[in-house]
């Protein structure tokens, strides 16, 4: 049996609610408990985890500890995930990383997992982590009853994670100034929580696919799949928030910030990603706008950038270039079907994130 379908086999289980719960003592119940509430802003943690107890089930005698073919008698823990744990977890629909849990700097260190481990963790969920490893290592615990309640828990959050939104009433009505007017107050409310800064990124994911298919400029291109928005850029390795390939060759990359000002730092950064991965035109688009002390500076990056690298730095707001790039599409209600529903099914918005734009959006079918 392969990785991928033992993994599939067991989500299987989880979604017909098999109980192994009384095969596992309390401790092991709370720190799965823990896993499972930090599985969305963790996800290395969680990818790794996964990947380590399905290796077991397949290899039960290789001590899962020893992560790296470095360690005697190890294995490549990172391999295994990168080619059947987290392609299965994405087509199952559960948390995963853009590539592997081990480019998580935490999980990548060249010390085996033992309790012993000395990275940098949040702690609740490091004791988890380790715990459990140790349970199916010195205590014979069965890791599939582990990954059975871990994916029964997970399955739960996402369950109470749905909203769902509905459609526009009228969409002969929609505007460009209303779907602004809406967006404008999405982006600007007070979440009192993490992830609203992904909400201006998917915005543009959704025009950007329309827009790859209605402009001359990108015939032939392709809108990269989103990816994680906690992961670092050394881990995700992309160019920005937003890529946009031509002939599998980076044509352009948007960088997005919600709450942050553009100055010179972030184009410095920009600066050093252009020279790695060469887009032709690089955006960087701030909900704040641009620090205003330091606008000689950040031009002169920009002209640096195009005279010594050829490509075009383009800094903007959020909300015009929204406004603008709406003006370009064909059809509004497309965007905003399109954009719905990725606000409705994505993983790593919270439940208040989607209740807010769901308000928003019977605000507007009222008016309409």
């Amino acid at each position: 049996m392969s990785y991928s379908k033992t993994l599939e086999n067991i989500y299987q289980e989880a979604i017909q609610n098999q109980n192994y719960s009384n095969k596992l003592s309390q401790d092991e119940l709370k720190w799965i408990d823990v896993i499972s509430k930090k599985s969305f802003k963790q996800k290395g943690v969680f990818t790794v985890l996964v990947t380590l107890f399905i290796y077991k089930i397949e290899n039960p005698k290789q001590d899962i500890r020893l992560h790296r073919t470095e360690f005697k008698n190890g294995f490549s823990g990172r391999s295994y995930d990168t080619k059947y744990i987290t392609p299965t977890l994405k087509k199952i629909g559960l948390p995963s990383m853009a590539e592997s849990g081990w480019l998580t700097r935490t999980l990548e260190r060249s010390e085996s997992y033992t309790l012993n481990y000395s990275a940098n963790i949040e702690k609740n969920t490091k004791e988890a982590f380790l715990n459990l490893i140790d349970r199916v290592e010195t205590h014979n615990q069965n890791p599939k009853y582990i990954l059975i309640e871990l994916f029964k828990k997970v399955i739960d959050i996402q369950k109470q994670n749905i909203i769902k939104i509905e459609p526009i009433k009228n969409p002969d009505i929609l505007t460009i100034d209303k779907i602004i007017t809406l967006l404008d107050k999405q982006f600007s409310y007070n979440y009192h929580t993490s992830y609203g800064s992904k909400l201006p990124v998917i915005a543009f994911y959704s025009i950007y696919t329309i827009l790859i298919n209605e402009l001359s400029r990108y015939n032939d291109c392709i809108v990269k799949e989103l990816g994680s928005h906690t992961a670092s850029d050394r881990t995700s390795k992309s160019a920005g928030d937003i890529e946009i390939y031509k002939n599998n060759t980076l044509f352009e990359a948007i960088e997005i910030k919600l709450d942050k000002v553009i100055d010179a730092n972030i184009l410095r950064i920009a600066k050093e990603k252009i020279i790695k991965y060469n887009p032709t035109r690089y955006y960087i688009l701030s909900y704040i706008g641009i620090k205003e002390e330091e606008k000689q500076e950040i031009q002169n990056i920009i002209n640096e950038v195009k005279e010594k690298h050829g490509c075009q730095i383009i800094i903007n707001g959020v909300i015009p270039t929204l406004k603008y790039y709406l003006r370009l599409i064909e059809n509004l209600n497309n965007f905003f079907e399109i954009y719905s529903n990725l606000i409705q099914n994505d993983s790593e918005l919270k439940t208040i994130h989607k209740e807010v734009f769901q308000n928003l959006v019977k605000e507007l079918n009222n008016e309409i």
